[in-house]
């Protein structure tokens, strides 16, 4: 029987590098998309302060809540769609809790 480490390796090592990146991309994008909605708001508040506007709060955060929400089941959704190995998972938490 030949056992090819040097396969192995590769596929593990390249599964782990994709995984971190992965994770990576996806805790910065999610990171934006939040601080987005942070600023959104914000400025509403800030125009209603002016007197520009005026905002049915109850409304508002309810609307910000589903955002946020979807933002952040954004993760679950990617993990069921990606591969499942061994070295992509760890690779993949370690490059979400780094972003």
């Amino acid at each position: 029987m030949d056992l090819n480490i040097a396969g192995i390796t590769g596929d593990v090592g390249v599964g782990a590098v994709v995984g971190f990146i992965v994770g990576y991309a996806l805790k910065k994008l999610m990171k934006i998309v939040i601080a987005l909605i942070g600023a959104y708001v914000l400025s509403l508040f800030w125009l209603q302060q002016k007197g520009v506007i005026t905002i049915n709060t109850d409304a508002l955060f309810n609307l910000t809540k589903q955002a946020t929400t979807a933002t952040l089941s954004l993760a679950d959704k990617v993990m069921g769609i990606l591969p499942g190995s061994a070295a992509f998972v760890a690779g993949f938490y370690l490059g979400f809790k780094k972003g």
